[in-house]
C-alpha cells in the first residue's frame, strides 16, 4: 500500500498508467463478477418424454416485419415449419404495417405456401383498433409510462417494433380475454428457430416466468464485418448473458427475440413501452422488479448479423440508446430501489468499457516488459497492476474462446471453418474491434442525451443464412451444444433472383 502523500511524487506517466490500470482492472472484475453469477437453464425434455398435446401451452409467436425480403421472411417460415409441437396449440403471426404495402403483398403470397401463418396489419394508432390498448393501459398501473412523465396519454406512439408488438399483443388479449392463459414468444425477421423451440418453453415455464433462447450468428465466417459483429454475440449472448438469470438475484434484460412471456404477465405489467428505442431491457427489468424469474435456453435461435460495418453501426448505436434510456427515469418509476438501480445499471458497463481493452491491454504489456528488460521507470509495485490485469485478460480470454469454439460447432461444418472463424477473431484484431465501438457508443450517446431513435432504423438483412437454413434435412442449431452432428448440406433451393437482391436501408 503506498501513501497518499507520496502519489504527487509519481511522473504523469506513472499517474496515467495507475488510472488506465485502475479502470481496466474493474472493468475485468466485473465481466468476472458476472460469471461468477450462477445459470438458470431450461431445456426442451428428451425425445419420447415430451408432454402430451392437452399439458402444452398455447403458444402465440409475433412476427414483427419492416420491408423485409421475402427470401429472409421464407428461410426464416422454413425454420419454423420444423417446430416439435401440436399444431393446434400455437399460431405464427406477421405484425407488418398496414402501409407497408411490399411486406404485406409477399407475407399473403408466403400465407399460401405455409399454412400456419397469419397476418395482422397493424394500423396507424388514430384507428379505432387501439382502443384496447388505451384500455388496457388505463387499467394498468405498471404502464407508468401512459400515466406519468412528459409523455402521458399520448397516443401517437413512434413508428417502430414495439407499436407493432403493443397492437399485436392487447388485440390479441382482447380476443382472448377470459379464455386459457397463453405464451408470447417473439423473434427478428430472419431469426430461425431450432426445432425444440416451443417445447423447451412448454418445460420452461414450469419453473421459471420469463425465458430467454440464446442466439448465433449463422453467417459468423461472411466477412470480417460479419465476423467481428458475430464475436459481439458469442461474448455476451453465449458467455456473459445467462449468468444474468442468478437465481433472480440479479437485474435481467432480455435479447429481444427467442423470449417467452406469459400473456397473462404481460396484461399485468403494462406490456412493451413504447418510448424507448428498444424495448428488451426496460421490459426485462420490469418482469425481474416484480418477481419474475428468468431461465435460459440453451438451444440457440440462428440469426443474420450485419454484412457491413455501416449497418453494425447502425444497429448498436441503437442498442447503446436504448440501454442508456431504460437506465434513467424508468428505472424509479417501474420500483426499484436505490441499490437496485445500481446493481441493474451494471448491465451496460461491459459494452461502454469495451474501450478500455484497446488502452489497458497494450499499457499494461509494454509496462511489463520494459520492467522485465530493466527499462521500466514505473515503481515495482505498480507493475503488479498490469500483472494481474494481463492475467486476467488471458484467463477471460482462453474461456471466451473456447466456449467460441464449442458454439460455433453449431452453424459451421467443419473444423477448418472454425479455426478460420477465431484467427478472423484474434486478439490483436479485437483491439482495433473495441476501439471501433466508440463510434457507436458515441452516436448512441448522442441519440439519448437528443431523445431520438424513437423511428425503426431496421438492421439490413441480406438471407445471409440461406444455405444453412434451408438444407433439405440437417439443421445444426436444432441439436444441443455438445452433440454430435452431421455436416449442413449447403444446396441453393431458393429462387436466384429472389435470393440476391440486396438489402434495404432505411
Amino acid at each position: 500500500m503506498v501513501p497518499a502523500a507520496s502519489l504527487p511524487d509519481l511522473d504523469p506517466f506513472t499517474l496515467l498508467f495507475l488510472a488506465v490500470q485502475g479502470l481496466y482492472a474493474l472493468s475485468l472484475g466485473l465481466v468476472f463478477f458476472f460469471l461468477l453469477l450462477p445459470v438458470n437453464r431450461a431445456a426442451a425434455p428428451p425425445m419420447g418424454c415430451e408432454p402430451s398435446d392437452a399439458d402444452c401451452p398455447p403458444i402465440v409467436l409475433f412476427y414483427p416485419v419492416l420491408r423485409e425480403l421475402e427470401a429472409t421472411m421464407r428461410t426464416t417460415f422454413l425454420s419454423l415449419s420444423n417446430l416439435r409441437y401440436p399444431a393446434d396449440r400455437y399460431c405464427v403471426t406477421a405484425i407488418p404495417n398496414a402501409n407497408d404495402l411490399e411486406t404485406v403483398a409477399s407475407l399473403r403470397r408466403l400465407a399460401l405456401e405455409f399454412p400456419f401463418l397469419r397476418i395482422v396489419e397493424v394500423p396507424p394508432t388514430s384507428d379505432p383498433g387501439w382502443n384496447a390498448v388505451w384500455s388496457a393501459w388505463d387499467a394498468c398501473p405498471h404502464a407508468y409510462w401512459w400515466h406519468r412523465g412528459r409523455r402521458a396519454g399520448n397516443r401517437d406512439l413512434p413508428p417502430k417494433k414495439t407499436r407493432q408488438l403493443v397492437y399485436a399483443f392487447y388485440t390479441l388479449a382482447a380476443e382472448r380475454a377470459g379464455g386459457e392463459d397463453f405464451l408470447v414468444n417473439y423473434i427478428d425477421a430472419d431469426s430461425c428457430p431450432p426445432s425444440d423451440h416451443f417445447m423447451a418453453a412448454a418445460e420452461g415455464m414450469r419453473h421459471f416466468d420469463v425465458l430467454q433462447a440464446q442466439n448465433i450468428a449463422g453467417n459468423l465466417n461472411g466477412g470480417m464485418a460479419a465476423a467481428l459483429h458475430a464475436f459481439d454475440h458469442m461474448a455476451w449472448d453465449g458467455f456473459v448473458y445467462p449468468h444474468l438469470s442468478a437465481d433472480g438475484a440479479h437485474p435481467y434484460w432480455v435479447l429481444g427475440k427467442g423470449l417467452f412471456f406469459r400473456g397473462s404477465d404481460l396484461v399485468e405489467l403494462g406490456g412493451f413501452h413504447p418510448w424507448i428505442t428498444i424495448e428488451d431491457p426496460e421490459v426485462g427489468m420490469r418482469f425481474w422488479t416484480h418477481g419474475r424469474r428468468l431461465g435460459v435456453i440453451e438451444n440457440p435461435l440462428i440469426e443474420e448479423v450485419p454484412s457491413t460495418f455501416a449497418h453494425g453501426v447502425t444497429q448498436r448505436k441503437r442498442w447503446i440508446c436504448g440501454f442508456l434510456q431504460s437506465l434513467g427515469r424508468p428505472l424509479a418509476d417501474m420500483g426499484m430501489t436505490w441499490r437496485q438501480r445500481m446493481r441493474a445499471r451494471l448491465n451496460v458497463l461491459p459494452c461502454l468499457s469495451l474501450v478500455t481493452n484497446t488502452f489497458g491491454l497494450p499499457i499494461g504489456a509494454w509496462t511489463l516488459f520494459a520492467w522485465l528488460d530493466g527499462r521500466g521507470t514505473q515503481p515495482g509495485w505498480s507493475v503488479w497492476l498490469a500483472v494481474l490485469n494481463l492475467s486476467l485478460f488471458a484467463i477471460l480470454m482462453s474461456a471466451l474462446y473456447r466456449s467460441t469454439w464449442r458454439r460455433s460447432a453449431l452453424v459451421l461444418a467443419s473444423r477448418r471453418a472454425r479455426v478460420l472463424y477465431l484467427l478472423r477473431v484474434n486478439p490483436l484484431v479485437l483491439l482495433g474491434w473495441w476501439l471501433f465501438w466508440t463510434v457507436p457508443i458515441a452516436i448512441g450517446t448522442w441519440m439519448f442525451i437528443r431523445d431520438h431513435g424513437l423511428v425503426w432504423e431496421r438492421t439490413v438483412k441480406i438471407d445471409a443464412n440461406h444455405s444453412l437454413v434451408r438444407s433439405a434435412v440437417v439443421q445444426p442449431a436444432v441439436l444441443r451444444l455438445g452433440a454430435p452432428a452431421d455436416p449442413p448440406l449447403h444446396a441453393n433451393v431458393n429462387d436466384q433472383s429472389d435470393a440476391g437482391r440486396p438489402g434495404l436501408a432505411l
